[in-house]
């Protein structure tokens, strides 16, 4: 194992050479009121202010995001709203590092998922260039998120810690892989069988004086949204429980200034950049799991930079103690940062909460790229360019990936291209069911690179199904099938609607109007116009994700009679090749097999 690097000190007087123009326009900044019940004494000689920078969910996205998926919305003060283009780490790293200019203390965290669900130029290498970058970028620390277990325990302590893959070797010749310059946190991610926490619970930024705590958690459910072999051996632990504890211990250390990095987050009633999340009131704007976190953290703790849900917001909500306290994400894929001042009060080691303020700001393509960032890329994407560039398909239009919708076109294409690849190893496989969440990002039209508008290169379907599951076969009887479809509204799926993609012949109503598992409508479940019989048993093709029951579907992992078949990429590049050329590319399915009700 290599001798591990000596973190690099911060890059701030070449940075100005890198970048010239300031990162965001139309930015939205939240301050905490003036007056509120905050700790840590009032502002004055003894106070420094410390500029946090932070970012969440990037998921190896080092080239900027195609398609929808590279854009952020932005909304205009006559309420119409504007798509803006950004994202890609060059950008990202101009942005911090004009963001870090005349900021003598700054700090940069992040709230994980990193890596994993990586596009082909870091998932082909095990996100070995993810972490370089990162190191580039002088991230500080990151708490993990669900996605840093995509690969299991030992894989992510060689990211942390370094060295080549243990089956793939280095990824070039004469480099050992050298890991992170920056901590990996995950307080609440235990050994069963020790106990002990998996990476350090905490750290502590120190800066003339200043010191500043960091907790890092990823969300208690990991393993219901994780493989199992990603989480073998491991408890994940109550998020608000864990964070308490370690503020406490923060705390008997002297260290009074502490931020929760929580790999958990929210949904704000706009998707709006810009939205103000405190409007009519402090945190009214948002709901989900954070929500619920944020409210029970301990006041000892003096913000939250949160992720997962891949929103952006920036929102005061009100600690056990009623005083409002700063809670942020900034979306996904390095489109957006987040700036966050922390009034630091020398005397009391604390925050002042009452001069807090924090704004996200877009990671703009209009500005000059960083030049080490592009080296960088180039250099992977030569050693990843004979497996990239090469062509598996041929389209007229952008295929869209699920969002708003319960049915998207690139889902009902990749259930159909995965019931194709059933057939070719059970001839008795009659239809497939393909969570939304696997699918990652739209097919783009316009060509990435010089391949030309409309090919589908080998890469561009990498970025849209990314997480080398394999493509399974399972016996389930109508009852289960029901079941199944009724796990898409309700346990834990009850609040995110979690709508599996079907392949072509496999229709339902999904009536919004009910609640619960009524929102199935049971008599109009069909397969090829026959209606579903409860005691009739099907064999059914899902992903081995869903057939450990991930995702919340329990059903699907009672699934009997297995069989399993090839890679879920493979069986997308064949379904492509097989059914499209140049000239007859491949038809946009029209996404008409679940009907909605409304």
């Amino acid at each position: 194992m290599p001798t591990k690097r000596t973190p690099r000190p911060r890059a701030r007087k070449w940075a100005a050479a890198l970048t010239v123009l300031a990162a965001a326009t139309g930015l939205l900044t939240t301050a905490l009121p003036a007056g509120a019940d905050g700790r840590g004494g009032g502002k004055g000689d003894d106070t420094v202010d410390v500029q946090l920078l932070s970012f969440n969910d990037l998921h190896g996205n080092l080239e900027p995001p195609q398609g929808s998926s590279g854009e952020v919305t932005k909304k205009h003060e006559d309420g119409t709203t504007e798509q803006v283009k950004a994202g890609g780490v060059e950008y990202l790293a101009s942005s911090l590092r004009e963001a870090r200019d005349g900021h003598p203390y700054s700090v940069t965290a992040a709230a994980g998922d990193m890596v994993g669900a990586s596009p082909l130029i870091s998932g082909l290498f095990h996100d070995e260039p993810t972490i370089e970058a990162l190191n580039s970028l002088d991230l500080d620390v990151t708490s993990v998120g669900n996605h840093e277990f995509d690969e299991g325990r030992k894989e992510l302590k060689r990211l942390q810690n370094g060295g080549c893959h243990p089956v793939d070797g280095c990824a070039e010749e004469g480099k050992t892989f050298a890991g992170a310059d920056f901590p990996y946190l995950a307080a609440n991610v235990t050994d069963k069988k020790s106990g002990k926490p998996l990476m350090k619970p905490y750290s502590v930024w120190k800066h003339k004086g200043v010191k500043i705590g960091f907790i890092g958690v990823t969300l208690e459910g990991t393993p219901d949204i994780v493989s199992g072999d990603g989480v073998k051996g491991l408890k994940f632990h109550d998020e608000v429980k864990t964070i308490n504890k370690y503020a406490k211990k923060l705390q008997a250390k002297g260290v009074k200034s502490i931020v929760a990095l929580v790999h958990e987050g929210g949904e704000p009633a706009d998707q709006s950049y810009n939205y103000d999340c405190d409007s009519p009131g402090p945190g009214d704007g948002i709901s989900g799991p954070i929500a619920d976190i944020a409210k029970k953290v301990t006041p000892k703790v003096d913000a939250l930079v949160t992720g997962h849900t891949h929103q952006a917001y920036v929102c005061t909500l009100p600690d056990p103690s009623g005083a409002p306290r700063m809670v942020t994400s900034a979306s996904s894929f390095g489109k957006l940062y987040t700036d966050t001042t922390l009034t630091y009060d020398r005397k009391t080691r604390d925050i002042v909460r009452t001069s807090v303020k924090s704004a996200n700001h877009v990671v703009n393509r209009d500005q000059p790229k960083a030049t080490d960032m592009t080296a960088l890329i180039k250099r992977w994407n030569k050693l990843a360019a004979p497996v990239a560039k090469k062509p598996i398909g041929w389209i007229s239009e952008d295929i869209k990936a699920p969002s708003d919708q319960p049915e998207a076109p690139l889902g009902d294409l990749i259930a159909d291209a995965q019931l194709a690849s059933a057939k070719e190893k059970d001839d008795k496989a009659e239809l497939a069911l393909m969570n939304s969440g696997g699918i990652r990002t739209d097919l783009v039209y316009e060509a990435s690179g010089d391949e030309g508008d409309g090919v589908v290169t080998y890469s561009e379907a990498f970025d849209v199904q990314p997480f080398s599951n394999t493509v399974n076969v399972v016996d389930l009887t109508g009852e289960q099938l029901l079941k199944v479809l009724q796990e898409q509204v309700t346990g834990d799926n009850e609040s995110q609607n979690k709508i599996l993609q079907v392949s072509d012949g496999f229709t339902y109503t999904l009536d919004t109007t009910k609640s619960g598992a009524d929102k199935i409508v049971a008599d109009s479940v069909k397969l090829n116009d026959e209606p579903l019989e409860s005691d009739r048993t099907y064999r059914v093709a899902i992903n081995s994700f869903l057939a450990g029951g991930g995702d919340g579907f329990p059903t699907l992992g009672e699934g009997t009679n297995p069989l399993v078949g090839d890679d879920d990429m493979a069986a997308l590049e064949n379904y492509l090749s097989a059914n499209s050329s140049d000239g007859k590319p491949l038809p946009t399915p029209k996404a008409d097999r679940i009907t909605v009700k409304k």
